[in-house]
This record gives C-alpha cells, sequence and structure tokens, in this order.
C-alpha cells in the first residue's frame, strides 16, 4: 500500500475487543482494515448528510420565495398538516 501514514488511535475496551473479535473472525485481516473501511463510511455518511442539509436549504430558500402563506397562522398550518396526515394514515387516527 504506497504512501501510508501510520497513526495512533485509542478506543474503548469495548470497542477494542469488537475490532479484535472481527479480526479472529476473519471478517478482515486487520486492525487497519477496519479503520480503513470505518473512515470510507464515515465520508460517505457525511456527505450523505451535507446533500441534505443543502436540500434543506434550497427548500427553506424556495418557502421564503414563494410568497405569501395562505394559512392565516401556525395553528391553521397544523390543522392542514393533521388533516393531510389523517387522511393518508386513517388507521393512525
Amino acid at each position: 500500500m504506497p504512501n501510508v501514514e501510520k497513526v495512533s488511535i485509542a478506543l474503548t475496551p469495548e470497542m477494542a475487543m469488537v475490532v479484535r473479535q472481527a479480526v479472529d473472525s476473519g471478517d478482515y485481516a486487520s486492525n487497519s482494515e477496519i479503520v480503513r473501511e470505518a473512515l470510507r463510511d464515515w465520508k460517505l455518511k457525511r456527505a450523505l448528510q451535507q446533500q441534505e442539509i443543502e436540500e434543506l436549504r434550497r427548500f427553506w430558500h424556495e418557502g421564503l420565495h414563494s410568497g405569501v402563506s395562505r394559512f392565516a397562522g401556525i395553528m391553521d398550518l397544523k390543522a392542514e398538516a393533521r388533516r393531510r396526515f389523517e387522511a393518508q394514515n386513517p388507521q393512525e387516527s
């Protein structure tokens, strides 16, 4: 593996035991392999979170620029949301 930098990490005893068990069971070849996979998963999770944040921002801006609300206030909005939920989920009402 070219260009590898060795780092030291600290794990709780429980996490260290999980890592050892994964290697001992043959699921992974080494502790490093587990950490690399965990970091790949973490990077993917972070990227998905960032996409969700951007989508929420886009929705927020679209809402702000969509004009005046047809609801007089928050209570009217909640009542409409409740009505729609009950229409879609009659057994949960």
